[in-house]
This record gives C-alpha cells, structure tokens and sequence, in this order.
C-alpha cells in the first residue's frame, strides 16, 4: 500500500460518515480520485481511473456519486468549459481559475480582490453572494512560447 493511503482511506471514511453516507468502496474510491486527481477531473475521466480498482463499477454509479458528493458539498463541480463538468475536492479556501486555450492546463489562484467584490455586490443588492467564481482564459507560458 502506498504512503499515506491508509491516511487517506480513512479520512474518506470520517467524511463520509459526518455527512450521513455509508462508507461504501465506490464512494471511498472516488473520493480517493478525486483528491489525488492533480487537477480537476471530469466523470468520464474519474470513471476510467475507478475502472482500474473496480472493473465492475458503472459510470451511472460514478455519475450519482459525484452528484451526491456535491450536494454534500465534499466536492465542487466546476465548469472550465463548456463541454463538461469537472470535479475537485470542496476548498477549504475559495479560489479561482486560469484555463489555458491552448493545451488546456489549468492554474488555481486566489484573488482577495473578490472577497471584497462579493461584500460589495452583497451589500449593494441586498444580495446574499454564497460564492464567486472566477474563470480566466489565456495562454500559459509554454503555449506562449510555442506560438512565437
């Protein structure tokens, strides 16, 4: 077992348990992809790492785990695109995203400009603003670099 997968495991399980879900090993198991994910994952994607442990795992099973998950609020849904939803595990610290047009890497950052934009708007609607979400497009620097 690799270092730090029975850490893991069992931080699945507590979450899972404080939010009133039996700890099955489809919920653990993609719990456990989308954390180690490095990056944010969509279901297809989520679906085909699960595979590999559990063959016989279906992706409706993924599909209404994750739409479990974030009801919970254990994981966010993002939109970086308009083609699909992608999963990471719920920030304890709201952040933002720089998505590259070209090659489609995505950089996580954190602006305290927009806590001050949500206290502002909040306050000026009468608008109760639960979170902002801050998508950006671009190049990164390698796909800079490629087009010169």
């Amino acid at each position: 077992m690799a270092p730090g997968t029975t850490d893991i495991k069992e931080n699945n399980r507590e979450l899972l348990n404080a939010v009133g879900l039996r700890n099955t090993n489809q919920r653990s198991s993609i719990l456990d992809i989308i954390r180690r994910g490095q990056g944010h994952l969509d279901a297809d994607e989520v679906y085909r790492r699960a595979r590999k442990k559990q063959p016989r795992l279906s992706l409706s099973t993924v599909y209404r785990t994750l739409q479990t998950l974030k009801e919970l609020r254990l994981v966010e849904e993002v939109h970086l695109d308009e083609m699909h939803h992608h999963y990471e595990i719920k920030a304890s610290k709201e952040h933002h995203h720089l998505i590259c047009l070209g090659c489609g890497k995505v950089v996580e950052f954190e602006c305290p400009m927009s806590l001050k934009m949500r206290e502002d708007v909040s306050r000026e609607n009468g608008f109760e603003v639960i979170s902002t979400e801050i998508r950006m497009t671009g190049y990164c620097p390698n796909c800079r670099q490629g087009k010169q």
